[in-house]
C-alpha cells in the first residue's frame, strides 16, 4: 500500500492517492509529540530548558510498566545519558533529528497523550490519526491501542508548522529548523533536486516506511509532501519513496 498527499500548506492538493487510509505511524508519531511539548511551553505549562531524568522504564497505558531496548533505537546519545539528565528541548530535538525512541517517550511522559490529541485537533486531522501509547508499550499494543496516521493528516501537521498555526511563531520556526536538521535523508530528500530546502521526518518498522516533508524552493511558496508505505520490501520502499518524490515534485 502506498499513500501520498502533495500540495500547498494552504491545503490545496496537487496529487493525492489513498490519503485518507490510516497506516501504522511508526516514528511519525514523534512529530505531534514534539509539537505538544512546544505548545505546552507556549502556555507556560512546560519549561523546555528544564533538565529531566533520563530513564528507560515507563508506565504502560495498559497497566504496569515496560522497559525499552537500546538495540531498537537510532539515538545512542540519549541512552548514554541514562541515569543522568537532559533538557527537554534536547530530547524533543533528538526525537526528530535522530528519531530517538527513548527521547520521544521521555517527551511524551511530560506532555501526556491528551496534549498530543490536542495537536491533531488543532491541525485539522481526522479521527483516523491517533497516538494512544508510547513506543515499545507492547502490552498496550496487544490490547489494541496503536498509533495510526494518514498521509493527509501528516501533511496537515507539517502545514500547521509551516504556517505557524500549530504553536507560537517562534516555536513553529524552531520546530521547522529542527526538522531541517534531520539526519535520515534517504527518502523524500534524495528524490528532490539540489537547491531546495527539506525539513522531513521518517518513520519505519519492518514492513513500514514513511517520509513526510516540508519543501521550500526560493521564490516559491512552500509545499508539503507525505508518502506512507506499508507491506513493501523495506529497501524497495525507500527507493520508491525517493522516486515518487521526484515525480510528485515535477507536477508542482
Amino acid at each position: 500500500m502506498i499513500s501520498y498527499w502533495f500540495g500547498g500548506v494552504d491545503g490545496a492538493a496537487v496529487a493525492v492517492r489513498e490519503a485518507a487510509v490510516p497506516h501504522y505511524a511508526a516514528s511519525l508519531m514523534k512529530v505531534p509529540v514534539a509539537v505538544a511539548a512546544y505548545r505546552l511551553a507556549d502556555r507556560g505549562l512546560l519549561d523546555l530548558d528544564t533538565a529531566v531524568p533520563v530513564h528507560a522504564e515507563f508506565a504502560s497505558v495498559a497497566g504496569g510498566r515496560f522497559a525499552m531496548d537500546p538495540d531498537n533505537d537510532q539515538d545512542p546519545q540519549t541512552w548514554a545519558a541514562l541515569g543522568g539528565e537532559l533538557p527537554l528541548r534536547e530530547l524533543a530535538r533528538r526525537s526528530l533529528t535522530h528519531s530517538g525512541n527513548l527521547a520521544a517517550n521521555l517527551v511524551l511522559e511530560r506532555t501526556g497523550l491528551a496534549a498530543v490529541a490536542d495537536v491533531f485537533a488543532a491541525a485539522g486531522c481526522s479521527s483516523a490519526t491517533t497516538v494512544t501509547r508510547g513506543i515499545e508499550d507492547i502490552a498496550a499494543q496487544a490490547a489494541g491501542r496503536d498509533n495510526r496516521i494518514t498521509a493527509y493528516d501528516a501533511a496537515r501537521l507539517l502545514a500547521g508548522i509551516a504556517t505557524r498555526g500549530l504553536a507560537s511563531a517562534p516555536a513553529c520556526a524552531e520546530l521547522e529548523a529542527v526538522l531541517a536538521a534531520q539526519t535520515w535523508r534517504a527518502g523524500i530528500p534524495r528524490g528532490l533536486p539540489a537547491g531546495v530546502a527539506v525539513a522531513n521526518k521518517t518513520g519505519w518498522v519492518e514492513g513500514v516506511r514513511h517520509d513526510i516533508a516540508l519543501v521550500c524552493e526560493p521564490q516559491r511558496p512552500p509545499v508539503v509532501m507525505a508518502i506512507l508505505t506499508t507491506g513493501l520490501d523495506d529497501d524497495a520502499a525507500e527507493q520508491r519513496i525517493a522516486a515518487l518524490a521526484g515525480r510528485l515534485w515535477a507536477r508542482r
